[in-house]
């Protein structure tokens, strides 16, 4: 509905947040793409958790969270290329990363940077 409506919004920046509740799979991957096409048009900025959606940005930043002095405190930050097939292979596989989750979030952002 937002890739609709977004066609004749006169804002620069579209944000999306929890985009990817209640889907998986190739659902996913289609709501990946199409941010990734609205993103030719307009700043995107978009929270998920599904490395189908999160391998067609072309950045990625990762948000953290955790207690300090018995205050949270969040941080973001910005990933490099190295950095990003750890996150995505987190994503895809959980705590323990292993070689084949590496190399198919690699695959992944490999794919996504070809596909317009």
């Amino acid at each position: 509905m937002q890739v609709v409506i977004s066609q004749v919004a006169s804002v620069p920046t579209l944000i999306f947040d929890e985009v990817d509740v209640g889907i998986g799979g190739r659902v996913a991957e289609v709501i990946g793409h199409m941010l990734k096409q609205l993103g030719q048009r307009y700043q995107v900025l978009c929270i998920t958790h599904l490395p189908q959606v999160a391998s067609c940005g072309e950045q990625h930043w990762q948000v953290s969270k955790r207690e300090e002095k018995k205050r949270v405190v969040s941080r973001i930050t910005p990933l490099d290329a190295e950095q990003r097939v750890l996150e995505i292979a987190r994503m895809l596989g959980g705590a323990e990363l292993t070689q084949t989750t590496r190399q198919h979030a690699a695959e992944m952002l490999e794919m996504n940077r070809a596909t317009p």
